[in-house]
């Protein structure tokens, strides 16, 4: 949503640094020191409450900035943010961004992006809600699958998918965060992941996800 050029000066602010699959890249309840400019892979965004439990919020891919709300109103991390593949990201140190943002005028870019980004999540969450539970399934996977494409993913329901696409694991996402996504039940999710897995769609392990077909997905997607 950012400009190539703007988002090449960002970068160029900072230092990258890889996080292995699993890993905690931005912890709730820390200051905000810094915030991180995702570069490659896929990570999610999770609350939790002093009980433990988890609240899936989003997923973030290539393009994204991670933990700037903590860096521009002072405050501590109200998520954390936990790779689900192996991830790069560029560190971008607090007061040094502010400068940044402040020099070039960018905080309405920047809300701009962070409201588009809400519009988004909340209009795919709407559309899910009316169709049957593995087309909900099928399209948040393709839809992973997207975001975690640096050069920004088109494999819609409408649109052929590219066979040059690799497969895509995903460590640490949970049934429970699934079903949050699509709004239906941690046992419909299982249900679903097991028709996708009988044909060949995906491989699931305990807290992993492969997009093994993604041919096989996108037919799903569509509708069966």
């Amino acid at each position: 949503m950012l400009s190539a050029d703007l988002w090449s000066e960002i970068l160029a602010q900072g230092s990258e640094r890889r996080f292995r699959a699993g890993s905690v890249m931005l912890r709730q309840g820390d200051t905000g020191t810094h915030l991180l400019a995702l570069t490659g892979g896929l990570a999610k965004v999770v609350s939790r409450d002093r009980d433990g439990t988890a609240t899936l919020l989003a997923f973030r891919g290539p393009g994204d900035l991670l933990g700037e709300v903590a860096v521009f109103d002072g405050g501590t991390r109200i998520a954390d943010v936990i790779a689900l593949s192996p991830c790069s990201a560029v560190i971008l140190e607090a007061a040094r961004f502010r400068a940044f943002v402040e020099q070039r005028r960018l905080v309405m870019d920047l809300m701009r992006q962070a409201m588009a980004r809400l519009r988004e999540s909340d209009l795919l969450r709407s559309e899910l809600l009316t169709l049957p539970l593995v087309v909900r399934l099928a399209r948040t996977l393709v839809r992973l699958v997207d975001l975690a494409d640096p050069n920004g993913g088109t494999h819609s329901a409408a649109v052929p998918l590219s066979m040059a696409t690799a497969p895509l694991r995903l460590t640490g996402l949970t049934q429970e965060e699934l079903a949050q996504s699509i709004g239906v039940t941690r046992n419909a999710v299982s249900s679903g992941l097991r028709q996708l897995r009988v044909s060949g769609a995906v491989e699931t392990a305990r807290r992993e996800i492969m997009i093994k077909d993604l041919e096989t997905l996108l037919l799903w997607a569509k509708g069966g």
